[in-house]
């Protein structure tokens, strides 16, 4: 498709976590490198994409129906080709045409660089396909805000967590190149992006099919070293508790631009249910990791997430796990309700906990961590912290939005600005922020320095991706 009255619209909806939405980033860069164009309305789409989740069930559901919400673009609009793309075409290559008419072709999580050879009609997708990962040289289009990004060191998941099915959409672990990071690090710092978030399935085992010892500390060191005008930030999400080193935790503590943040999913505090989980461990261990975490950076937040109802969890499991919570006090805190995915190992465990239990328990234990999260916000209040400006809120445009260090985008609570004052903040901009009040999640305050000489990055276009919330394993309560 070379002559200019052949290239697309092509429109995208990108489901679930943030590993996905890079994916979402990648097939519309090799479509923007061909010479097609990416548009924010379905109605205007020769092809749409929708790239999908099937985490747990509400993922599933969410992802079902954006494809048949989709589908009727093809009836209604100028649409004349849906692909589905991501996970759920991992668990249901097979189904989803068949019971799914409207759709086109199916993209695997392993055939991102076809993208464009389905929407233009020159293959179907669905070829067996090597382990992929992407690199610093691929094509790709941002869809976060100008200020933030993700980027993905690594792949896969070599972990036999009993209610987990990634590994067998992902495949097994494998890590990016330090110099492709960094070679990616520097172009996004280098375009305005003032956040870094590192992503992986397991981003504390980055390097370690290298032969890297301490793998991602040494990354962080070196990606804390590039020089960024205005500022940034650098985090890292979905830390496994047993590669917690000495050398990471000094690592972060030892560089003003690695945020004081650990996204540490814990999963729950009964030994009984971790072994069940093929996860190991006790609550009592992860209070001296906690300890050790603390002492080691000082002003860390800790954020986890933990599922309730997996089989076999008892009253008396859950009382351990609510005891654990209250005692390990975390600053940020994700409660699922397990979800029996009928490939995983634990669909096959006995002592299924009923809808109802599990919801109970869901809501209890979100209960508990609201009072703690409100007390943690209130001991806030009369600081004053450095934030990164987001813009203005979208229930208010006199309300402005920012994050502490301590917010991760999307998974957090943020901070909203009531008065900006006379002199506008700007997206993209660190300013700083004193606290004068605080709710369950969220926080209110003024900002009280001047604005930076510094520019801060462009405001972003007019593309915007659609991407739901359901398979988000950390999405706070």
């Amino acid at each position: 498709m070379n002559s200019k009255e052949n290239k697309l619209k092509i429109g995208f909806v990108s489901l679930g976590c943030p590993k996905n939405l890079v994916d979402t980033e990648v097939m519309m860069g090799t479509l923007a490198a061909r010479g097609h164009t990416l548009t924010a309305d379905p109605a205007e789409a020769d092809a749409i994409v929708v790239n999908t989740c099937s985490f747990i069930d509400p993922a599933k559901q969410e992802s079902v129906d954006a494809i048949l919400e989709m589908a009727d673009f093809k009836k209604n609009g100028r649409a004349k080709k849906l692909i589905v793309a991501g996970c759920l075409v991992e668990r249901f290559r097979g189904h989803i045409r068949q019971e799914i008419p409207e759709v086109d072709a199916v993209v695997g999580t392993n055939e991102l660089e076809r993208i464009a050879d389905v929407c233009e009609g020159l293959e179907s997708g669905g070829a067996d396909a090597a382990p992929y990962l992407y690199h610093d040289l691929t094509p790709r289009v941002l869809a976060t805000p100008r200020h933030y990004a993700y980027l993905k060191i690594n792949e896969g998941c070599d972990h036999p967590c009993t209610f987990c099915v990634i590994p067998q959409f992902r495949g097994r672990f494998r890590s990016r190149r330090p110099e492709s990071v960094l070679a990616e690090a520097r172009a996004l710092l280098g375009q305005g992006v003032r956040e870094l978030n590192l992503i992986g399935q397991d981003t504390t085992a980055y390097g370690e099919d290298l032969g890297l010892k301490d793998g991602l500390a040494s990354l962080l060191g070196q990606l804390a070293q590039i020089e960024a005008p205005g500022g940034k930030w650098i985090r890292f999400l979905y830390c496994y508790p047993n590669r917690i080193t000495p050398r990471l935790l000094e690592t972060l503590a030892a560089h003003e631009a690695l945020v004081k943040y650990i996204d540490m999913p814990l999963q729950h505090a009964s030994a009984k249910i971790l072994k069940r989980m093929k996860r190991g461990a006790s609550g009592e261990i992860f209070l001296r990791l906690l300890e050790k975490i603390r002492r080691a950076v000082p002003g860390v937040a800790v954020r986890t997430s933990m599922i309730v109802g997996f089989p076999g969890e008892t009253e008396q499991d859950f009382e351990e796990l609510c005891q654990f919570v209250e005692a390990a006090q975390f600053e940020r805190l994700g409660v699922f309700g397990y979800s029996d995915e009928e490939t995983s190992q634990s669909y096959h465990l006995e002592g299924k906990v009923d809808r109802r239990t599990i919801y109970n328990r869901r809501r209890r234990l979100m209960a508990l961590q609201r009072k703690i999260s409100r007390r943690r916000n209130r001991e806030l209040v009369g600081r004053e912290l450095p934030v990164l400006i987001e813009g203005p809120s979208a229930d208010s445009p006199l309300v402005w939005q920012a994050r502490l260090e301590s917010q991760a985008p999307d998974i957090d609570g943020v901070c909203y600005v009531a008065d900006p004052g006379p002199q506008a903040p700007q997206p993209g901009q660190f300013r700083r922020m004193r606290i004068r009040k605080a709710h369950d999640y969220d926080l209110v305050g003024d900002l009280t320095d001047e604005a930076p000489a510094i520019a801060p990055p462009a405001a972003p276009g007019p593309f915007r991706i659609i991407h739901g919330a359901a398979g988000r394993p950390h999405a706070h309560p």
